[in-house]
């Protein structure tokens, strides 16, 4: 059965030995920049999970919460920060179980809005995304397209 845990000690190894497909490097950063992210933004922002089907880790996922989107104090957003699917686990289901867990995360602290950014281009993760409900929302961040997903 697949399910997330929290990062701890028992299981930071399996973590961070997390590797996505050498061609989507550029697209997202590995699980231990994420996990030192996590780290410097201030409690309660970031919520990084392992993704785990049985015994066997397959994903890691970060989501934030209420992440001041402009850095100025006007716009706060909760989403999808990282998916990082092992090469190997791909094509599975992993990452549309990450999406819908991370979902539900969000209306329970009552969140309407799911946000992501994804790298575009032929390698990128849009046509996933777009394919469970996101719409674009016009903007780019860093390079990236902006996607929403109604929570609602």
């Amino acid at each position: 059965m697949t399910h997330l845990e929290e990062i701890t000690p028992q299981n930071f190894d399996a973590a961070v030995g997390i590797r996505v497909r050498p061609d989507q490097d550029h697209a997202v950063s590995p699980v231990m920049q994420s996990l030192a992210e996590a780290y410097v933004h201030p409690a309660g922002v970031a919520w990084p999970r392992l993704i785990v089907d049985g015994d066997r880790p397959v994903g890691f996922l970060m989501a934030f919460v209420d992440i001041d989107w402009h850095g100025d104090g006007t716009v706060f957003r909760s989403g999808l920060w990282r998916l990082n699917i092992a090469a190997d686990a791909q094509g599975h289901g992993y990452g549309r179980f990450a999406v819908r867990s991370v979902a539900t995360e969000l209306r329970r602290r009552g969140k309407q809005e799911l946000h992501v950014s994804w790298h575009p281009g032929p390698t990128g993760p849009e046509r996933f995304y777009l394919n469970l409900g996101f719409r674009p929302t016009g903007e780019v961040s860093g390079g990236q397209t902006v996607g929403v997903l109604e929570l609602g």
